[in-house]
């Protein structure tokens, strides 16, 4: 039952982000504790949600990483324009300095 579970959660995290443009996009990531290797660590799950072209919420993507630094967040959203994420003109978010940069990065601003 897991491996189908896993075969579904992996169509879901990559399938393509045609429903753009994508204008209102939220990001985020929830700290939880969990146990690994008989030791308790924190673990972050990233997550993003978009307004699509038909003004319905969609979660565009959803992670999990062992920090929230600007690496992390810089790979996250690098994977959602990949996989299609476009027209992007706010996006909301915490003001953690490399969150803040990763969206510069991979959101730049309109003119």
């Amino acid at each position: 039952m897991a491996k189908h579970l896993d075969e579904q959660v992996a169509t879901f995290r990559n399938r393509p982000l045609d429903q753009g443009p994508y204008t209102f996009v939220w990001v985020d990531a929830l700290t939880q504790s969990v146990r690994e290797g008989g030791r308790s660590i924190n673990v972050h799950a990233l997550i993003a949600v978009g307004v699509n072209a038909d003004g319905h919420r969609e979660i565009l993507g959803i992670d999990v990483a062992t920090s929230e630094d600007g690496a992390v967040w810089l790979a996250f959203l690098r994977s959602l324009t990949a996989r299609g994420l476009s027209g992007v003109q706010l996006v909301v978010s915490d003001a953690h300095a490399g969150l803040v940069t990763a969206i510069g990065a991979t959101c730049p601003a309109r003119p």
